[in-house]
């Protein structure tokens, strides 16, 4: 039996993490993304070609930000025990934390005093 060659097919530079990821079913573990998507741990079983959303709540230097991203997997492996899921990005969106958008404001009323 021969062995396929595999073939890297991110487009975007990743950037290797290892972050708390939000999942619909349970928690998993980043360990890289790019502006295409995500590569993460966790224990929950998934199906490549399904549809997925995660949500990644990360320190920005104003504060708390949860980015929200719905994809596809693309492929799903055993990986140090656990299952590592790769996702492409379908739509994204960000958002401040209230806490972070407090902070903004009050930065932004500072800036304006004479």
């Amino acid at each position: 039996m021969r062995k396929r060659k595999r073939t890297r097919t991110t487009r975007a530079p990743r950037v290797a993490a290892a972050l708390p990821v939000g999942l619909e079913r349970g928690r998993g573990v980043m360990r890289d993304v790019s502006a295409t998507g995500i590569f993460f741990e966790t224990d929950a079983r998934y199906s490549v070609g399904s549809p997925i959303r995660v949500a990644l709540n990360l320190a920005m230097p104003w504060g708390r930000v949860m980015f929200r991203c719905d994809g596809r997997i693309v492929r799903v492996e055993p990986h140090d025990g656990h299952v590592g899921v790769a996702v492409q990005f379908t739509e994204s969106s960000a958002g401040a934390k209230p806490a972070a958008r407090k902070a903004a404001r009050r930065k932004r009323r500072r800036s304006r005093l004479p």
